[in-house]
């Protein structure tokens, strides 16, 4: 792994003073040390994140302040839900001493963007970041400008219980398998304590993102394409497999009991999971998580066999930002360089593995399959999980997504139809994304 820890710009930007001038005597000015030069001063910097600071950011954070004692970092986490970036954006509007912080999807950059507190990457000409990270990058581009580093690779995909469809005589799925052959294999593995499918709550509209990727957020008369019919079908899809079907839960009961997924789906208690690659991090703790059978994996569906220009989930994620109002934006630069190519590596056990080309990729999924690799379908994942597909970052603004799931969920609350709810995403998303 190529390490880069900058010595030269870090020994300028550290330096507390010049050595102090000498009177004709010889002696040192009252302020210096004995050799004529002030102590430095120790800069403290704060990082905000998602990941459990357990789960690989604290020893990311240790090997940092071991090797920098005049530059030390604080990890504060703050979980990727409503309430969390509520709380991450509130600390930031009120200067609240963040220094960098993490980014998990466009919407959420291109509001703190607006807000003036994501410090415009452009000017900083020592770290090409098209090259480092690769093409995928790009997505992240706000008005052809970067706001932040993305420094991992994004996979999002249908966790299996291969024990449980072997037993069922069901097959991997292959990569361009519908809902329609999802439902059926929760219908098939769906039985007392154990349902088909479950779904955290990022995966809900996976399927819709990349269905909307693919055919464009717009009509070609400048509409909105929030109402279209692929998005129908999915949604009744789902409604059916948790009113009728009983495969997945309901979607009330899920969301007012904040069903532990990753738990259940590790101890048994559904067959198939759709969640990122961040399910690794307990998958692959054997000690709180214990489980026998085998894992596999499969590509999030598309929702029927004649769509289109479908797009997965995928790319590259963990968009690290710089605050712009941050006092110490030299130390925070260095240390997110640091971080991006290669410093981050203790988190690849927990599924994050690094984007950038600086660090040995054989690396990293070693150190993800470490020590469980008899716990995974070697074949499914290099398939899925280290597979190349058309991915996207959906660049629409936050609220249009967050109308978008007010009138799915009382959908799946049967608190109105499907041709309300299309209707009403038609029209909010309109009038949103004029």
């Amino acid at each position: 792994m190529k390490k880069k820890w900058y010595p030269a710009v870090l020994s300028v930007l550290l330096a507390g003073t010049m050595l102090a001038g000498c009177g004709p005597s010889g002696s040192n000015d009252a302020q210096g040390s004995a050799n004529g030069q002030t102590a430095k001063e120790k800069i403290k910097l704060t990082m905000w994140g998602a990941v459990p600071a357990e789960a690989g950011p604290q020893a990311v954070i240790d090997n940092w302040n071991k090797d920098n004692p005049d530059i030390q970092v604080e990890y504060i986490r703050n979980v990727n839900d409503d309430a969390g970036n509520l709380k991450l954006d509130t600390a930031l509007m009120t200067n609240q001493n963040i220094d960098l912080f993490m980014n998990y999807d466009l919407a959420h950059l291109q509001k703190r963007m607006d807000a003036g507190v994501a410090l415009d990457l452009s000017t900083k000409t020592d770290y090409d970041i098209d090259s480092q990270i690769g093409e995928d990058a790009a997505m992240w581009k706000i008005n052809d400008k970067y706001y932040g580093i993305p420094t991992k690779k994004n996979m999002a995909f249908v966790w299996l219980n291969k024990d449980m469809l072997d037993a069922a005589g069901l097959p991997i799925p292959a990569v361009d398998w519908t809902w329609s052959d999802l439902e059926e294999y929760a219908k098939k593995l769906t039985k007392p304590g154990v349902y088909g499918l479950l779904q955290a709550d990022s995966s809900f509209p996976t399927t819709m993102d990349g269905t909307l990727a693919g055919m464009g957020v717009k009509q070609a008369d400048g509409t909105s394409n929030f109402g279209n019919d692929l998005w129908k079908e999915h949604l009744e899809i789902l409604h059916n497999m948790m009113f009728v079907d009983k495969s997945t839960p309901e979607y009330g009961e899920q969301l007012t009991s904040k069903m532990p997924v990753d738990t259940m789906f590790l101890q048994g208690k559904a067959a198939m999971l759709a969640a990122g690659e961040f399910i690794f991090r307990n998958a692959n703790n054997l000690k709180d998580y214990p489980h026998d059978f085998k894992t596999a994996f499969a590509a999030i569906p598309k929702v029927n066999k004649d769509q289109k220009d479908y797009k997965y989930s995928g790319g590259v994620g963990d968009m690290l930002a710089l605050n712009a109002k941050s006092k110490n934006l030299d130390a925070a630069w260095e240390f997110a360089k640091w971080y991006a190519d290669g410093g981050m590596l203790p988190m690849a056990s927990g599924g994050r593995i690094p984007a950038s080309k600086s660090v040995d990729s054989k690396e990293a999924m070693s150190l993800l399959m470490k020590g469980v690799e008899d716990k995974y379908d070697t074949d499914s994942m290099n398939k899925i999980v280290f597979g190349k597909f058309p991915s996207f970052q959906l660049n629409v603004t936050q609220q249009a997504i967050d109308a978008r799931k007010e009138e799915y969920e009382k959908y799946f609350l049967n608190k109105q139809d499907i041709e309300t709810t299309m209707k009403n995403m038609q029209t909010r998303s309109q009038e949103l994304l004029k």
